[in-house]
């Protein structure tokens, strides 16, 4: 067995970690059991050249791709970014994955390697000295309604200057990015498999008016919500 393959074999045994290795164009290389398990196969080499578009929709696909190819063009490592998307029971839920580049033998980026671990996992470790658990579950409860920093600075005994500096800290991303990412993927999830209109869309998740919800969705997700609807409705 080759060390590599002796050093992937060691995250079958560590809970709650999966992990990966891309190429240049984001194919999948090698992976964890537990990658493949989730993806519903037997054996690695099912997913092997494989890439995020075989197993995920396109506009989360589009995201897990920028970012590998962010980390392949510069050369600089993503630690810890907090993603978010759906479960097969269409839940909203979180991971926390870093990648880093892969070198060849010239010194240039051939490729990514990274890890998954669970947001929950995350939280356990990182959250309860945060002081913003508590702010965490109460968006991920809550984001379809209206709400505002000065509240979650609140619920935390905290400065909204505070409460962004421990957003910051733990997961790299402001809070009101947070909220913002949260509500972004819901209202994917609702243009894809709900006929609700936009503008009740807009209103459920929080934004004063239709105009204001599809300059934020164009800014995140790179097309405006109905565009988004007619390219992905599901039939």
């Amino acid at each position: 067995m080759e060390p590599s393959h002796q050093i992937q074999s060691l995250f079958d045994y560590v809970p709650g970690i999966s992990f990966f290795v891309k190429d240049e164009q984001s194919r999948l290389v090698s992976v964890s059991q537990s990658i493949v398990d989730r993806f519903g196969f037997e054996h690695e080499d099912e997913v092997i050249g494989r890439d995020d578009y075989d197993f995920f929709p396109a506009h989360i696909a589009d995201s897990f791709v920028r970012d590998d190819q962010q980390v392949i063009r510069t050369g600089e490592p993503m630690i810890d970014r907090v993603e978010i998307w759906y479960t097969e029971q269409r839940l909203l839920d979180w991971f926390v994955t870093t990648k880093l580049p892969v070198y060849g033998k010239q010194g240039t980026v051939i490729g990514i390697m990274g890890v998954i671990r669970s947001y929950e996992g995350h939280r356990k470790t990182a959250l309860p000295y945060s002081q913003i658990s508590d702010v965490v579950e109460h968006i991920r409860d809550n984001h379809r309604g209206r709400i505002t920093v000065a509240e979650l600075a609140h619920r935390a005994n905290l400065s909204t200057r505070q409460l962004h500096r421990k957003f910051m800290d733990v997961f790299g991303m402001s809070v009101q990015d947070f909220l913002m990412k949260t509500r972004m993927q819901a209202a994917c999830d609702e243009l894809i498999h709900t006929h609700t209109s936009i503008v009740d869309i807009a209103n459920k998740l929080g934004f004063c008016d239709q105009s204001a919800f599809t300059q934020q969705f164009r800014k995140h997700i790179g097309v405006t919500p109905s565009r988004f609807r007619r390219q992905h409705r599901l039939s």
